[in-house]
């Protein structure tokens, strides 16, 4: 008992792959635990956010909604199979979540554009009407829910501005856990 009360604390082993032989500035498995559940979180608070703005505010998702769903069921598969992942293969599958994330602020980020008028979008998903003998024929072409024109907003902020902001903020922090020297 008093051998127990005397011996010095233990000291925790390095993460291999630190400055100068000593890593504990690297993410530690517990850091990659916790930035693990933020990209399983994150998307799939997202997607259920996107998923009940559809199914229970009756919102229809344009095109380009429907894209930015994609990297974030990515990052959202390859954060379940992190959980149960070694640690190396752990952090490549976060940074390819991570990613995917940035991937999915990216186009929400090209979306608000599209939709403020700055560029045009895809063309089979915001018409370009003429006038002339197509006008008819561009009409009954048109999509019904057209990309350039935001479907709900919050403080000016449409929904695809907020998935950018929100996609930006959870794929930079989780990124620069995961590269951080």
């Amino acid at each position: 008992m008093a051998d127990a009360v005397l011996s010095p604390p233990v000291r925790p082993e390095p993460v291999e792959g630190g400055r100068g032989g000593r890593a504990f500035d690297r993410v530690r498995p517990s850091g990659l635990l916790r930035t693990n559940t933020v990209l399983l979180l994150g998307p799939a608070a997202l997607l259920l956010g996107a998923l009940g703005f559809q199914h229970i505010g009756h919102l229809a998702p344009c095109e380009m909604c429907l894209w930015q769903r994609w990297p974030h069921l990515t990052a959202l598969v390859l954060a379940v199979i992190a959980f149960a992942a070694p640690p190396a293969l752990r952090r490549v599958l976060l940074i390819i979540a991570a990613g995917g994330v940035l991937t999915s602020a990216a186009i929400g980020a090209y979306h608000v554009g599209v939709e403020q008028h700055w560029w045009t979008g895809p063309t089979h998903c915001t018409p370009v009407m003429g006038m002339g003998g197509d006008f008819l024929a561009s009409m009954v072409s048109a999509p019904l829910v057209r990309c350039d024109v935001a479907a709900w907003s919050l403080v000016g902020i449409s929904i695809a501005g907020w998935n950018a902001i929100v996609s930006a903020t959870i794929g930079l922090f989780a990124f620069t856990r995961l590269v951080r020297a």
